[in-house]
Order: C-alpha cells, then structure tokens, then sequence
C-alpha cells in the first residue's frame, strides 16, 4: 500500500516559508550576491548559451541579478509560464519585459509563449524548489509542474534546483512522481550529486 506523504511535504513547505520569510534583508542582499557568483560559474563550468530559470518571488532565493548578467551576455533565457493543464508554457526573455502574476501568485513575464516543448533547446535548467536532500531529491511547492516537466523529457540538460543554504538536508519525504535533479546551487556552494537521474521518455 503506497504511503500517503502529502502531510509531511505540507508540514516541512510551512517551516520552510516561515523561515523565508524570517530572514532580514541584508541576509537576503548577501545570499543573493553568493547565489549570483555560484550560478554565474556554473553556466560557464557548462558552457551554457541558453538557459531555463525562473522569476524569483520576494521570499525566494533571488535569481533575479543572475538573469540580468545572462541577458548582458547574450545568452537565451527561458522562462516558465504556469498554465491550468499542469504544464508549462516557456517565454523568452527580452530587455524591456514586462511582469504580472502568474496562476499561482508568483511573478511570471509577459512575452510570446513558445510552448511546452521550447525547454528541449535549453543547456542548463535552473529549478525553485523548498529543499533538497544529498540524493538530489526535490521537494517542490506541490503544484508538481516541474516534475511533470523533467520527467516528460527525452533528453535533459544539467537540472539544479536553487535553495537557501540551510534547505539542503538529509532527507525529504518523496512520492513515486517527484525528480531528482543533478545538483543544487545555494548562496555558499554548488553541489553536484554523485548519481544523475536516467530520465526516459515516457510511453
């Protein structure tokens, strides 16, 4: 009989928004600074031209420096545009975008949708996430779109999910759907998990 983990995954997202949300603003400004040189080293360490990342909201790990010096550097930014069928639709990045909120009250760009399947061009894919364990297992906000997304691809660029330093622990409560990703970038390291995920296509 298959363990119902849902009471577990709300309990832990709860704790981790509070402490988000807790942290004062100049541990916010220098987290961002040292997830800024960390993402920034890992595009060049994969000799990325395009990437896949995600407008942070308020509480998150701020991407937001990072998308600006990939802009500068000519390299293809994709966002994430949530839809009501559980995919995701994708959006270029361009230097006058606009902003609105998303489906899920988080912040997304107003641009010419691409549709699901523009992720398969990307060479780095930068994922949200509430935690990581040392397997690379992710804990997602539940929505599960990037599960579904990951796990949809035939064949996928290095996923790293972007946390705060005290997100990455020794376990998190997972189910038979959820992805692991290859390695996590906080403000102080960037991990890369021993064991990459096989991920097939499915049938």
């Amino acid at each position: 009989m298959a363990v119902d983990q849902s009471h577990p995954k709300r309990a832990l997202r709860a704790e981790l928004r509070e402490r988000r949300r807790n942290l004062t603003a100049s541990e916010r400004a220098r987290a961002a600074a040292g997830l800024t040189e960390r993402l920034v080293s890992l595009t060049g360490e994969v000799g990325a031209r395009s990437v896949a990342c995600y407008l942070s909201a308020v509480d998150e790990p701020d991407t937001r420096p990072f998308i600006n010096w990939a802009r500068e550097q000519g390299l293809r930014v994709l966002f994430p545009i949530s839809r009501a069928d559980g995919l995701l639709d994708w959006t270029a990045a361009t230097p006058d975008e606009q902003e609105t909120i998303g489906l899920f009250g988080m912040p997304e760009p107003l641009g010419e949708m691409l549709g699901p399947i523009a992720i398969n061009d990307v060479d780095l894919i930068l994922v949200p996430a509430a935690s990581v364990d040392w397997t690379g297992m992710r804990l997602g906000w539940g929505r599960g779109y990037f599960d579904k997304t990951l796990g949809s691809m035939e064949r996928c660029p290095p996923v790293y999910a972007v946390v705060f330093d005290s997100e990455v622990v020794d376990s998190v409560p997972s189910e038979r759907h959820d992805q692991r990703v290859d390695g996590v970038v906080t403000p102080t390291r960037t991990l890369q998990f021993a064991t990459r995920t096989a991920r097939r296509r499915r049938i």
